[in-house]
């Protein structure tokens, strides 16, 4: 039996032996989410140092969850899901909406995370819903002084975000607190809403402030209903 094993037979406690550790569902997270890249898996992962990302990647193909395979010409490698690790989807599901009814009141100010916000704005912005699939839209975190403005750059298929202006005409001006942003998404508040209590300003083209809920795709958590709300309904 491995040290770190639990020494039954249990399915679960089989499993567990494999997804416990810490980082290891949030590692298997971005891959289902589509990071391929060593870099692209630690922006979702940001206070993960490289060496331990290294290891838990190391882990994670040694008990099948992932391939890993050279980059061609380039120093690297890429690291895709096998169908063991998609299978895992639906659970990272339940535990979502699990935590959305549950956890939601463990979080805390230093939870609020720009980077992993600006993860999800880029795999969340629609193109479909802007027209000619092309904006350059600017977020302007209020109550933030370190990388206070960030950009997203939306040309067909394409959408990057930068920290830096990359000197094109900004289409819309979102002037936010971080937290009502994540709330924003999150479906904890509505744009309506925060607007109303100055947590939100959209400055630029009216037809895309006015629609900010279809082309932002929220998260698919939206809309769960915390435990304290359905208690109180009783």
């Amino acid at each position: 039996m491995p040290e770190s094993g639990y020494g039954q037979f249990c399915p679960i406690s089989k499993a567990l032996e494999i997804l416990g550790e810490k980082w290891t569902l949030l590692i298997i997270r971005e891959l289902l989410m589509g990071g391929t890249r060593f870099n692209e898996l630690q922006r979702g992962l940001a206070s993960i140092s490289p060496s331990l990302l290294t290891r838990r990647l190391a882990s994670l193909e040694q008990d099948g969850l992932l391939a890993k395979r050279k980059i061609a010409g380039q120093k690297g490698y890429e690291y895709f899901p096998t169908e063991s690790c998609k299978e895992l989807l639906p659970v990272l599901e339940q535990v979502g909406s699990w935590g959305m009814r549950w956890a939601r009141n463990n979080l805390v100010e230093n939870d609020f995370d720009i980077e992993l916000l600006m993860l999800y704005m880029e795999r969340s912005i629609d193109p479909e819903k802007l027209p000619g699939r092309q904006a350059v839209i600017c977020f302007n975190f209020t109550d933030v002084t370190e990388f206070q403005r960030w950009w997203v750059v939306v040309e067909e298929e394409d959408v990057d975000v930068c920290v830096h202006d990359p000197g094109k005409e900004v289409d819309v001006y979102i002037n936010v607190e971080l937290r009502a942003m994540c709330e924003l998404w999150m479906g904890d508040v509505s744009y309506r809403r925060a607007q109303a209590d100055k947590r939100l300003q959209l400055l630029g083209d009216p037809a895309l402030t006015r629609s900010i809920g279809s082309w932002i795709t929220p998260s698919i958590f939206a809309g769960i209903e915390p435990a304290t709300a359905i208690v109180a309904a009783q």
